[in-house]
């Protein structure tokens, strides 16, 4: 699903340029369930922007699903941004003025999808995911493991085959955190490619795989290591 080669990003300007990542060679298969770990200013969420196409490298080749990413357009790439890609963030990023159910319609509004179909889709959508009681409740009258459950559900609406989750437990108390973690390895187990950015070793554990990254390069790669020994 996913190929890295070389991958380097850096901001700045010559004397001022500051490199985030270097040199990341990175391929995700579709349906893992992997994990980036790493220090706070290792370089993980910048990574995950690059993958889920929010921000493009400086340099090096990004392949999804066989395409270069650098010789796609715009429309092309907002496309698989939109459909391809479901992102779930610590802060929930749900609008506070809407429903439950009306922020997981939002994405399908977008898409131009009937008004009766994704009403539709989305309380099948709270419904999975524990919030079949909640969905006209907005979000200041959730709880913060309720939020993060509308922003999954959100990240699902169009049926994306790959989750981006960066942080999705960073703001939860432990008990939701673990609910979080379970709901994700559900949607992995039904065929959903899932990647957690993390800097909890205990939630990198119960990935299969852990990739870890340190001053903006890749230091391990548990999956890999073991493959290697084979």
């Amino acid at each position: 699903m996913i190929e890295l080669k070389g991958v380097r990003k850096v901001y700045g300007k010559e004397k001022n340029e500051f490199a985030v990542l270097e040199d990341v060679n990175l391929k995700i298969e579709a349906g893992e369930y992997a994990s980036i770990i790493g220090p706070s200013g290792s370089g993980k969420t910048t990574l995950m922007n690059i993958l889920g196409f929010i921000d493009v490298p400086s340099s090096g080749e990004y392949y999804f699903e066989g395409k270069l990413t650098s010789k796609l357009g715009d429309l092309e790439l907002s496309r698989i941004r939109n459909k391809k890609i479901g992102f779930v963030f610590q802060s929930f990023n749900l609008i506070a003025e809407l429903t439950a159910l009306e922020n997981v319609e939002l994405p399908m509004i977008y898409a131009n999808i009937s008004p009766k179909k994704r009403l539709a889709r989305a309380r099948e959508l709270l419904s999975l995911v524990g919030l079949s009681d909640r969905m006209h409740h907005k979000p200041l009258e959730l709880s913060g493991g309720q939020q993060q459950r509308v922003a999954i559900a959100r990240a699902l609406a169009l049926d994306p085959p790959l989750l981006l989750a960066d942080e999705p437990t960073g703001n939860l108390d432990s008990r939701s955190g673990r609910e979080i973690i379970d709901l994700l390895e559900g949607l992995n187990r039904e065929g959903k490619t899932v990647v957690i950015i993390t800097h909890d070793r205990e939630i990198a554990a119960r990935t299969k795989r852990r990739i870890e990254i340190l001053d903006g390069r890749i230091v391990r790669d548990e999956r890999a290591e073991r493959e290697k020994c084979r």
